[in-house]
């Protein structure tokens, strides 16, 4: 029962060539790399899909020592990207035709003990294969390389081949630390797997433990004798009693492990972090634990800039804690593959839930695509369905064609493998075949000026049956950073109207947005450079506006944002146009020059349905015509401040026409000159000529100020740098930390239109992932830096041209 990595000491070749599988293949000339790896960096933007298109070779020495001898070694690949076969000393041991799930061989007999053996991987990543996701174009890049961890499990002959729990519970019941269940019933289903048959006496037992706390109890034990050769599998259930249960707020998790004994002596164990939950979709919701409970997601791709897949745990979970903790969904769809078993271990632990389906996008092949599409299926639910994050299993080709045969056989498939949850699939049309227990669709119809989504009367076949929406917005209205304050608004807007329109609508279980951030794409696709412009964030996760629709779900930190500038050139004709306010306070004072204008609150909102949707600012001028305009009386004042907040906001071509007949009126009953007219709105809106206007804006939570934002024309700026975590650590490989970089004016404002060039150096035991001159994009970019498999320190500097330079240390911990 031991583990070996080997993400270490692997020499690469873009080029394969048969002789690298013999074991005197001189691997001297390869370049040493590390495992995550891909096969070529690509460019941020114009990167060239065919560049990491290669034939290409891994190498390894592994020396097996003599006491393995007798052992059954395991070698896993967690993923290798898209075809793999791995030879061990020259000889064939697997080929494995997915880049999503893992693969295990079983290489005792292949090795040669106490001496060096050779691995070799032939490494495909070609987008000619005959596999999913491949057939046809593909709105993502699907990189390539040995992306994920690379172990040995050396195990005994007889071992425990695979473990499925899953739970029954009842006696439901909500405490101060979060639901309880009164009785709960775990059931098992475990392979053993034999290499000859052996006539002893075995017995396994189930024990539990609070995760992390090695205090376990017995919940079963169940004793046989003799097990033939190949594997024997094994069904019961145990009582585990009362438990916490897993919840989206209160996510506990146990570790309950599976012991193998021969002869009264343990000679192999799993251990599975474990959660109880109800989760299921009735066709009038989603309900967790018995609760109902709207899902509100978005879409996730494990790609990063540069390197593509190719990222440690570090980051995997990063994008868990983004999800949850910045962005503030409860939901996530791994689209359109499985991911990294980081960062659903990530989500078990922050009470994130997870949708996840096997690889494909709109394309459906041959027979000998669509088996090796079950295969896939098999894989994945197999090693992902202890995940109590796992929600829902997709089985569909996202947004495939209808195939009544295929997808019978994958809704059998998935419901034999696991019974405990629900199987559904994407499509973007409506009325399909519906062999899923929910029907999920890809709602693209909201165009901004119209409802957020269909009803789901409009689009499912069965109103019986559960519904949800696992793709809107994306596509339809591509935003970058840079892109004008206008378009920024409305890409916001367009995901708070969906948000909003899903949450009026009681029978649809949530909604998924496309996407958590940019990505790069074929040339199909995209903007052009390669990038499809899409995410709420941007590669780097830098947050765009539409960000914070989400992020003011959470309650952990204060959000308080403002969607402009308030720089009049910025919109045609100099009006300011809409103006919103985000925020999870329960109001926010909006002061200009340090005079009190008006007090915003949180009903404020046009999105009645949502607890926190965008506040639209309607007053620039507060009291201070009543204050300073004596002579006026106040009807007059009143309709003076309609007119000029509704110019303010929308330029004297495009007033609402109630507010042109306000005006009309007033300049029949009063008369007053243009220089009058004129003289107010510079006054009382924009200060033309006057001192530079400064707004203000305080958010109060239970009455206490929370968070400021102070909005003012900028007289300097400097780089604001976030990193995610500055002591790098190496436990199975190197280490990777996350350095998010804007440029921000002297009230940490962001500027959108800072675009320009930064230069990266690193000194030290790190080094850059990526290009060492990068540059700002609508004020913000990013980088990577890596530990070097020393223990040390590292130092990145970060200069700009207009003379700011940030330092980061680093610790280094091999």
């Amino acid at each position: 029962m031991e583990r070996l990595y080997l993400n270490n000491d692997w020499y690469f070749n873009e080029s394969f060539s048969e002789d690298m599988i013999n074991s005197d293949y001189d691997w001297s000339k390869a370049k040493k790399v590390r495992i995550p790896h891909t096969v070529k960096e690509l460019d941020y933007h114009y990167c060239n899909e065919e560049d990491y298109q290669m034939l290409s070779g891994y190498g390894r020495v592994l020396y097996i020592p003599k006491y393995y001898e007798g052992k059954t070694l395991l070698l896993t690949f967690e993923g290798i990207a898209h075809r793999a076969e791995v030879y061990i000393n020259g000889t064939l041991a697997i080929i494995h035709n997915t880049g999503y799930t893992a693969f295990t061989a079983d290489i005792s007999e292949l090795v040669n003990y106490d001496e060096k053996n050779y691995i070799t991987v032939k490494c495909d990543s070609r987008e000619s294969l005959n596999t999913p996701p491949f057939g046809y174009v593909i709105d993502y890049l699907t990189y390539g390389g040995i992306y994920r961890d690379v172990y040995l499990d050396v195990k005994e002959e007889t071992y425990i081949k695979d473990v499925f729990l899953h739970s029954k519970i009842s006696e439901l019941h909500l405490t101060q630390t979060g639901y309880k269940a009164g009785q709960s019933t775990v059931f098992s289903e475990i392979c053993i797997a034999c290499k000859k048959d052996r006539d002893s006496n075995f017995r396994i037992e189930h024990l539990i433990s609070f995760h992390d706390k090695n205090d376990y109890k017995l919940i079963s034990s169940y004793d046989f004798t003799g097990i033939i050769e190949d594997t024997r599998e094994f069904k019961f259930k145990s009582q585990a009693g009362e438990v916490n249960l897993w919840d989206i707020n209160s996510p506990n998790l146990y570790d309950i492990k599976t012991v193998l004994y021969e002869n009264n002596e343990a000679i192999d164990e799993r251990v599975i972090k474990f959660g109880f939950r109800k989760a299921i979709f009735k066709k009038n919701g989603f309900f967790l634990n018995g609760r109902k409970l709207k899902i509100r997601g978005l879409n996730r791709h494990q790609s990063y800039a540069y390197v593509g897949y190719a990222m440690p745990d570090s980051m995997q979970k990063l994008d868990a804690d983004i999800l949850k903790n910045e962005l503030g969904v409860n939901a996530v769809r791994t689209s359109h593959y499985p991911q990294s078993h980081a960062f659903i271990d990530r989500c078990d632990e922050l009470g994130l839930l997870v949708f996840t389906e096997f690889p494909g996008w709109q394309h459906i092949g041959d027979e000998e695509w669509k088996n090796q599409a079950l295969i896939n299926l098999d894989e994945m639910v197999v090693q992902y369905r202890n995940h109590p994050s796992i929600m829902l299993w997709g089985v569909r080709i996202n947004e495939s064609v209808d195939d009544d045969e295929f997808y019978t056989k994958t809704n059998e498939l998935c419901r034999k493998l696991d019974p405990s949850r629900q199987t559904g699939g994407v499509r973007c049309y409506k009325k399909g075949s519906f062999l899923e227990d929910v029907y999920t669709y890809n709602d693209f119809s909201h165009r901004g000026n119209n409802k957020g989504c269909d009803r789901k009367s409009e689009v499912t076949p069965d109103m019986d049956k559960p519904y949800f929406i696992s793709e809107y917005n994306g596509h339809m209205y591509p935003t970058k950073t840079f892109d004008d304050e206008e378009h920024r608004v409305l890409h916001m807007k367009r995901h708070a109207n969906v948000l909003n329109e899903v949450s009026k609508q009681a029978d649809i279980c949530g909604c998924f947005g496309w996407c958590m951030f940019d990505y790069n794409t074929h040339k199909d696709f995209g903007s052009g450079d390669r990038i499809c412009y899409h995410g709420v964030m941007d590669m780097f996760r830098n947050k765009k506006l539409a960000a914070d629709v989400y992020s003011v779900f959470q309650s952990k930190e204060p959000v308080l944002r403002i969607s402009s500038t308030m720089d009049k050139g910025e919109h045609p004709a100099s009006r300011k146009g809409d103006v919103y306010i985000l925020t999870n306070a329960d109001s926010v004072k909006m002061y200009k020059n340090d005079e009190f204008i008006k007090e915003y609150k949180s009903t404020d909102t046009e999105f009645k349905f949502l607890k926190h949707g965008p506040i639209l600012v309607d007053d620039y001028i507060g009291d201070a015509i009543l204050e300073n305009e004596p002579d006026l009386d106040k009807r007059q004042i009143e309709n003076i401040k309609i007119i000029l907040n509704e110019v303010a906001r929308n330029g004297m071509h495009d007033m609402d026409k109630a507010v042109i007949a306000k005006a009309f009126l007033y300049k029949l009953k009063y008369n007053p000159a243009m220089e009058k007219v004129y003289d107010f709105y510079s006054k009382y809106v924009e200060g033309w000529g006057n001192e530079a206007i400064t707004f203000k804006f305080v958010a109060f939570k239970n009455d206490q100020p929370v968070k400021e934002v102070i909005i003012s024309p900028p007289n300097s700026r400097k780089l604001s740098v976030t990193v995610d975590h500055t002591n790098l650590e190496e436990i199975n490989t190197y280490d990777v930390s996350a350095i998010r970089i804007q440029d921000v004016d002297n009230n940490g404002n962001v500027l959108p239109f800072s675009n320009d060039p930064l230069i990266l150096s690193v000194e030290g035991d790190i080094e850059l992932i990526g290009p060492d001159v990068i540059s700002l994009q609508g004020g913000m970019t990013g980088t990577y830096v890596k530990s070097t498999g020393k223990t040390g320190e590292g130092k990145l500097t970060i200069k700009t041209t207009y003379g700011c330079t940030e330092t980061i240390n680093f610790t280094c911990k091999a």
